[in-house]
């Protein structure tokens, strides 16, 4: 009697579902991956550094349309808000020397000369909500972003204060061309990415 109460721990939905409050994400529980940030090959370091990092926000332009007696609205060009994320800024400089080689492919403040094209300084990245698994067993990936066509758009170092115990931190804007949200690894065994999160199957 006791151990079947627990499945009252919900709203009830009148079917026939029985399935009691399921476990939520938690925001603690995630992991980001940089791929082709700065110039240095391995970016682990961002991935153990980062404090936190916002999920992706999308809006949809209205687009108006007056009628004869009214007004229709439709979804016009989608727009991907900037997220952000905050670094702590290690003793042995690898995060902040990471954060400027990638402010330095994108424009050159010695000689005053900006990258040719996109390709030339836009990055991935990668956001994974996880399980809580560490060590010998691996986590699941409960949910995954792929952020592509990135670039950074604002780098504040924050401030340095004698009356403070916190660590030193580097907060970063990151702007990007599209996102893809996945269930799971997001990624197939071929590299290919697996199928979006509402698209439908068929065939």
């Amino acid at each position: 009697m006791a151990k079947s109460s627990l499945t009252k721990f919900t709203v009830p939905t009148g079917g026939e579902d029985t399935q009691g409050l399921l476990m939520p994400k938690l925001k603690f529980r995630f992991r980001a991956e940089f791929i082709d940030f700065g110039v240095t090959k391995a970016t682990t370091e961002l991935t153990k550094q980062l404090q936190s990092f916002t999920r992706p926000q999308i809006t949809f332009d209205p687009i108006e349309v007056p009628v004869y007696n009214s007004k229709a609205y439709f979804a016009g060009r989608p727009t991907w808000s900037a997220v952000n994320c905050t670094l702590r800024d290690d003793a042995t400089g690898g995060v902040s020397k990471l954060v400027g080689e990638q402010i330095q492919k994108q424009f050159d403040f010695m000689e005053q000369a900006s990258a040719a094209s996109g390709i030339d300084y836009k990055f991935r990245v990668h956001i994974e909500m996880l399980d809580g698994g560490n060590g010998a067993i691996e986590p699941n990936v409960l949910e995954r972003w792929e952020l592509y066509g990135c670039f950074v758009t604002d780098v504040n170092y924050n401030d340095v204060d004698y009356g403070s115990n916190d660590p030193m931190t580097i907060t970063m804007s990151i702007r990007y061309d599209n996102a893809i949200q996945t269930a799971g690894g997001g990624l197939n065994a071929d590299n290919t990415v697996a199928t979006p999160i509402g698209s439908t199957i068929t065939g």
